[in-house]
């Protein structure tokens, strides 16, 4: 643990790491509260999937058109954000079965970015860093970009908190109050979207759902009212993130999958209290 926290002052690349997590798991926890609160676990997972389809169409015109503003992240949040409308709209528009389009759309997103992919000019792209992440590889602009996008997360949150909740825990109830219910589901699916790209930059996205997940449903376990299992999951999001950055600093080992072991570890531990 010394070297780690010697290295936080010599290495650039493990402080923006830190700070990068730090940061995201502000989003992390209030948005994955929301996931398990209203048991949408599975559309979390297609939709961090299926930002698959993204990141290969922005590395694929990237490299075609020499368009260097067009990164990873751009694509695969472009890519979330509509696939959380997709299956949002059809879910409340076409009374469409939910597995059928979650399925639909996690299978298209991934097979989209896999042939974009293979596609792009120069150099082969190395698909094992957008499938488990490496946040070892955290930029100075990854920081900027992490404390942006968590910061509309919270924001926006936080304007809607009361109507949020409503739709998460009694959804026909907030419509015979004359609430949205169908547009802050929305508002809902595009806020765990932006929360997702930040995971895929530092887990991936095979984990990346496992750590959006576990804290919360850690968190859960302890507290029944929303607002204390939101500030639970941020400080147990928090503890892993650094825990996991200095147990893999220390035994070489890839952060992304230590980091989501502990959280695993964790709720484990937490489903033997009664």
């Amino acid at each position: 643990m010394i070297e780690f926290f010697e290295a936080l002052q010599t290495v650039p690349l493990i402080r923006y790491a830190l700070i990068a997590g730090i940061f995201s798991s502000l989003s992390f926890g209030v948005m994955g509260s929301f996931v398990v609160t209203r048991r949408i676990g599975y559309i979390a997972a297609a939709i961090a999937h299926s930002s698959l389809g993204g990141i290969g169409a922005a590395i694929y015109f990237s490299r075609k058109y020499d368009l260097e503003w067009l990164t990873p992240m751009g694509g695969a949040l472009v890519a979330a954000l509509i696939s959380a409308l997709i299956i949002g709209m059809i879910s409340l528009r076409a009374k469409e079965r939910e597995d059928t389009i979650i399925g639909g759309v996690w299978a298209t997103g991934m097979a989209t970015g896999l042939l974009f992919m293979h596609f792009a000019p120069g150099r082969g792209v190395n698909l094992e860093s957008y499938i488990f992440g490496n946040i070892l590889l955290t930029s100075q602009a990854d920081v900027i970009a992490a404390a942006v996008l968590s910061l509309v997360v919270l924001s926006v949150t936080l304007l809607f908190y009361h109507k949020l909740v409503a739709v998460c825990f009694d959804e026909e109830f907030s419509r015979l109050r004359g609430i949205n219910s169908g547009g802050y589901f929305l508002l809902l699916l595009v806020l765990i979207s932006i929360s997702i790209v930040l995971l895929v930059g530092l887990t991936g996205i095979i984990l990346a759902i496992a750590l959006i997940v576990l804290p919360a449903a850690t968190a859960s376990r302890f507290n029944k009212q929303l607002w204390k299992i939101m500030v639970s999951s941020v400080v147990l999001t928090l503890i892993y993130t650094v825990f996991g950055l200095a147990f893999s600093f220390v035994s070489e080992t890839p952060t992304g999958p230590v980091i989501v072991l502990i959280a695993a570890l964790v709720y484990g531990v937490s489903l033997s209290r009664k």
